[in-house]
């Protein structure tokens, strides 16, 4: 037990050594940093914008209000932010097969996981975030919402398991590189498109999609479910912990990425 708690330890040192090199990387140019905030923020922000347009001609979409829109935007956006922050080591790890990097990865005494995940912690990606902070006071001020420790718990579930779930999807990403070596574009599709798509409630779009988005790739666990029993639209309580089923997505892709690993064989440098 002491040695489990001791490689933690030392797993989470390391890793915020990992963290502090690639921050200090990029702050040697402080201005070309100051314009990646901005300009992500920017994009998420006309993101906003494009929502404050559609609700000026409407005051409901598909039975939900500006405020209920604006509270699922940012929790999404959050998430995103959240997950390319610390997964994003498998969005790039196309590169690391080509370069050979992975290769000498296998050679180190640290878990393939650990390494690929501290190796591109980028805090320039942060600049959504502060979009998404905006839209969530204005959701919060606009919308109705009953405070208490569920919605509070409610709240963070699914930010948490939004997190998760577009990490899963990286690692599955990450994964088909190793036959492929090539990253596809299928999973940009599931991750890029869920982040467009889901600052709306994933229902407005149908109940097809509402199916896929619950039983293949589990959008509507960390969105929809959740979000109907934040804005009181359901008594359900348990829907609030719907986020936790993200754990089964994420040993799904665990599986996956073990499956590309032991299959995997180098191609040079």
């Amino acid at each position: 037990m002491k040695s489990k708690k001791r490689n933690i330890k030392e797993n989470l040192t390391l890793y915020l050594k990992y963290a502090s090199v690639c921050t200090q990387s990029v702050m040697e140019y402080k201005l070309s940093f100051a314009l990646m905030l901005i300009a992500r923020f920017l994009i998420a922000f006309c993101e906003l914008i494009a929502i404050k347009f559609l609700f000026s001609g409407f005051t409901q979409l598909g039975g939900y209000t500006y405020g209920d829109v604006l509270l699922c935007f940012a929790i999404m956006q959050m998430s995103f932010t959240f997950a390319e922050l610390f997964g994003n080591g498998f969005k790039t790890f196309s590169g690391m097969v080509r370069r050979g990097e992975f290769d000498r990865m296998m050679l180190r005494p640290r878990s393939l996981v650990f390494q690929v995940t501290a190796s591109h912690f980028e805090v320039g990606r942060t600049g959504p975030l502060f979009t998404a902070i905006i839209t969530l006071a204005l959701g919060i001020r606009h919308s109705r919402l009953h405070w208490n420790l569920m919605t509070v718990w409610t709240f963070a579930a699914m930010i948490i398991g939004g997190t998760l779930l577009f990490i899963g999807l990286f690692v599955l990403e990450a994964s088909f590189c190793f036959f492929s070596i090539e990253d596809t574009s299928l999973i940009n599709v599931l991750t890029y498109g869920a982040k467009s798509h889901g600052k709306y409630p994933i229902d407005i779009y149908g109940k097809g999609i509402l199916r896929f988005c619950t039983y293949v790739i589990p959008y509507s666990l960390i969105q929809y479910y959740p979000l109907q029993f934040l804005l009181g639209k359901t008594d359900r309580w348990y829907l609030a912990f719907y986020p936790l089923g993200i754990v089964v997505f994420l040993a799904v892709c665990g599986f996956v990425w073990r499956f590309g690993v032991r299959r995997y064989k180098s191609c040079g440098s």
